[in-house]
């Protein structure tokens, strides 16, 4: 049967989020999310693959958000029931292609850590892995709400509380995001670009946005991020602290501020991705009774 592979618009993204959300049940999206996800990048395809004319596989290539440069990221998947018939070698041509011809020089792929198939499809084509990333959960209907205690000098608002703290928020996501381990050699947006990406997305709420502060000075800040797609989970951004003011009690105490505020907000579960190299993070979220689920492993080839 002829495998046909076209890139569509805004107008076709129901058929696109169709099959995306049945391949990819643990991390469903919406029309509204990819969009808002296209505005924050450089540049972005979507390709829909089809069978004999059944919609049967999806490919997303992103330029320029949060990578290092020339490395991009593509995402794809394919109907289980349409597997080993050439989609996945076909939609990987075609992102490859794309990619080339926006000056890309490297290949980022997340496969579920425990979908082996799709890793040994990825392995056989030359991908290897560079960075793994944890899921850990927490279950709001079995959690007591946390008493935010605060460490002596610290106050915690929230932005929507305090909008001229942005200032101070772009200060430590300076520090925060290049510590993360793999994102080292990530280009840091501008304060212009940071805020719009990472503070004004359609998943962002300023209420939901926490900030730390001792005295005037911004310390450290912690958001959730709001899915269309999964109204009742809750997912963890970024926890930044300053690193003059670490290891003092102020990450625990925005995370205690978050899971708060995601109870009372009607909130039955809050997700994060962590970094496996990461431990700082990942033993903070285990205190707080956060439970290992199976992650992602991202895996890079040379285009």
């Amino acid at each position: 049967m002829k495998i046909e592979v076209v890139e569509i618009g805004e107008d076709a993204l129901e058929s696109w989020v169709a099959v995306h959300n049945v391949t990819r049940p643990r991390d469903p999206t919406a029309p509204a999310e990819l969009i808002d996800w296209r505005r924050q990048a450089e540049s972005m395809t979507w390709l829909l693959a089809s069978i004999g004319g059944v919609a049967a596989g999806v490919g997303l290539g992103v330029i320029g958000w949060h990578a290092e440069p020339g490395v991009a990221r593509a995402e794809l998947a394919v109907l289980a029931e349409w597997r080993r018939h050439g989609l996945g070698t076909a939609l990987i041509e075609q992102l490859s292609a794309w990619l080339l011809a926006g000056g890309q020089t490297h290949l980022d792929v997340p496969v579920d850590e425990d979908d082996e198939p799709s890793l040994a499809w990825a392995t056989r084509r030359g991908f290897a892995e560079v960075g793994r990333n944890s899921l850990l959960a927490l279950d709001l209907a079995t959690t007591a709400r946390p008493n935010v205690d605060l460490p002596e000098g610290i106050e915690i608002v929230t932005w929507a509380e305090r909008p001229d703290t942005v200032s101070g928020m772009y200060e430590v996501a300076c520090e925060a995001y290049a510590d993360v381990p793999g994102e080292e050699d990530a280009e840091m947006a501008s304060f212009d670009e940071w805020r719009s990406n990472d503070l004004d997305g359609a998943s962002d709420r300023a209420e939901a946005t926490f900030v730390a502060l001792a005295g005037d000075e911004v310390v450290g800040y912690a958001k959730l991020s709001l899915s269309e797609a999964r109204g009742d989970t809750a997912f963890h951004d970024i926890t930044g602290v300053k690193r003059a003011w670490r290891r003092r009690g102020i990450a625990g105490a925005l995370k205690r501020a978050e899971i708060a505020w995601a109870i009372d907000a009607g909130y039955s579960r809050l997700v994060t991705f962590n970094e496996v190299r990461n431990e700082p993070i990942r033993t903070l979220n285990e205190r707080h009774g956060y439970v290992a689920e199976p992650g992602s492993i991202r895996l890079r080839r040379a285009l």
